[in-house]
């Protein structure tokens, strides 16, 4: 999908003291993680109906909801 939203470098930098430190688990990838949340909220979307180029729709939900 072309018309997928992802966050520029200069954005990440910005956010990143904001993200959750990984404590045992393998980390995930923040950048997807925020695009996906912002691209459910910008289009009105149901968690399930994410495209899964974000990721589980169940990571994105748990990561919006924190």
């Amino acid at each position: 999908m072309s018309d997928l939203f992802w966050l520029t470098d200069a954005q990440m930098a910005r956010l990143k003291s904001f993200f959750p430190r990984s404590h045992g688990k393998p980390p995930v990838d923040d950048r997807r993680v925020l695009s996906g949340i912002i691209f459910i909220n910008r289009h009105g979307l149901r968690w399930r109906d994410a495209p899964s180029a974000y990721g589980p729709h169940k990571t994105l939900y748990s990561r919006w909801k924190r």
